[in-house]
């Protein structure tokens, strides 16, 4: 009986229950507070399209194995070594013939004799891709700390074998260089596809960190297209558009492999965020396709083929996030032959969506002068595509509507120095200040109206292009501007901040 009556205690209260609910929800015309996912069809979202099919609904799950055991062995040990070297800070002696001068000079300028630079030793990380032993690494892995290479370059194998390494090319725009040892039937990585590669999907880092032995740390792609203004340091043309991972890297990661998980090639691991000199988080590669182009180009040419479509950024609009912005149009170049206009925004190369400026850059020199591209873009809002053929040139740009763009941005009236004035002052060229508007960038320094730019933060500038151009890849840093004044002896330098500008 006591079951009995517990059971229809229950059964009661259940049904009250209901029957309130019920009763409360036809009196108020309210139903239980909840969400509700779903739409009119009853399909998905269109941005879940596929994620059962592919994602983790189902299938095996994700193994790291496969692609670590084929990657490995082609990831390889790069070290350098620069031999101890004399250094002198003697200055030039004009009057040689003056022993007694030499001797005063001798005693009192250079009292020790030359100094003496130790030998110098570094390590990075390099990729093998083809079986007769063509290997990428970074340029700065190789870098004598100048324009040159290292005098000497081994390679170790992951076996502990060792090579002795040759430079067939390098590339300080995009960090990239390519090595060569001798010997057949190496081990390689076959390349994939950076344009396939997807935010959040998984990717692994080969390379000999820290000195350590080979290492493979994995996470996921976190952005693409990034701009971090690293490459500038080496080359006044950088070019930059790396995919950005979680993954593990540090120093001695350079030129090392970043690869998915079908181990092929993605990208060449370049740079870190590390604000303390070592991990931090964050990790950048250089995108499989650019890197293709690049060596293919070094080891058919021995350097760089840039192909152009002849375009410059709208400034403001960089990293808009919706395309590359056009700022103006060479009117000999690529782009205008094909009806590009300024204004127009390009949203896809060949079908890879373009976000950015710099994901233009990248793709567009991941091509080869000559190759047709086809090209969509929004204009007034409304879609159109067209089909370029690229070109070994840059381009001629409207000078005059270039230097109104760059004079609005600093405030002042400029213009290309006149090359016979460029030999009469010993310059290579510049940019003449003719005039400084009250309340701009320029009258917020101790500049005169006549100053000549000739460097922009260790860039040389010969024009008011090449002064665009600078101000473009140091875009959000403070800078300084460096040159001459016609009337007066000495090099000046100004201090200038564009942060806050518009």
């Amino acid at each position: 009986m006591k079951l009995k009556q517990l059971l229809l205690i229950i059964a009661v209260s259940a049904v009250s229950a209901i029957g309130s609910v019920w009763i409360y929800s036809k009196i108020t015309g309210k139903h239980p507070v909840g969400i509700v996912q779903s739409t009119s069809d009853g399909k998905l979202p269109v941005n879940y399209a596929g994620f059962n099919e592919n994602g983790a609904g189902g299938g095996e799950p994700i193994d790291f194995v496969k692609a670590a055991n084929a990657a490995v062995p082609a990831v390889v040990h790069i070290k350098t070594r620069i031999p101890a070297k004399k250094i002198s800070n003697e200055l030039p002696r004009t009057n040689r013939g003056n022993s007694i001068e030499d001797w005063f000079d001798q005693f009192f300028n250079n009292p020790f004799g030359p100094q003496i630079q130790p030998e110098q030793r570094a390590s990075g990380s390099g990729v093998l891709i083809s079986e007769d032993g063509y290997i990428i690494t970074n340029d700065h892995v190789i870098s004598n700390g100048g324009d040159g290479v290292a005098d000497e370059i081994t390679v170790t194998m992951n076996n502990k074998k060792i090579y002795k390494a040759r430079v067939i090319g390098k590339d300080p725009s995009s960090d990239l260089a390519v090595l060569k040892i001798d010997g057949n039937g190496f081990p390689f990585i076959l390349y994939g596809n950076s344009d396939n590669v997807k935010l959040g999907q998984w990717a692994l880092a080969i390379g000999y960190p820290l000195t350590l032995e080979t290492t493979v740390t994995a996470g996921i792609i976190s952005a693409k297209g990034r701009n971090i203004g690293i490459n500038q340091r080496q080359s006044q043309t950088p070019i930059e558009s790396f995919i950005q991972t979680d993954a593990a890297v540090n120093q001695g990661n350079s030129g090392g492999a970043l690869i998915n998980t079908d181990g092929q090639l993605i990208g060449i691991n370049s740079a870190i965020y590390a604000p303390n000199g070592t991990y931090a988080g964050y990790s950048f590669a250089i995108p499989v396709n650019l890197v293709k182009k690049i060596v293919n180009d070094l080891i058919k040419f021995g350097d760089v083929k840039r192909p152009y479509l002849g375009v410059w950024a709208e400034e403001e609009k960089m990293d808009a996030g919706d395309g590359a912005h056009i700022g103006s149009v060479a009117k000999d170049g690529a782009a205008a032959a094909a009806g590009l206009q300024k204004g127009d925004v390009v949203i896809k190369i060949n079908e890879a969506p373009i976000n950015s400026w710099t994901e233009l850059q990248a793709t567009v020199s991941s091509y080869n002068s000559g190759d047709k591209i086809s090209i969509t873009y929004k204009r007034n809002g409304k879609e159109n595509t067209v089909t370029a053929t690229l070109t070994s040139k840059a381009g001629t740009y409207d000078q005059l509507a270039v230097a109104e763009t760059i004079g609005e941005k600093l405030g002042a009236e400029l213009e290309t120095l006149d090359k016979n004035k460029a030999r009469q002052y010993q310059v290579e060229g510049g940019v003449v200040v003719k005039n400084i508007k009250k309340g701009g960038p320029f009258s917020k320094t101790r500049m005169e109206k006549g100053f000549i730019i000739t460097n922009v933060s260790g860039i040389d500038v010969t024009s008011v292009e090449e002064l665009r151009r600078a101000l473009i890849s140091l875009r959000g840093e403070s800078i300084y501007m460096e040159g001459i004044y016609a009337d007066a002896d000495g090099v000046y330098r100004y201090p200038l901040n564009l942060d806050n500008e518009e």
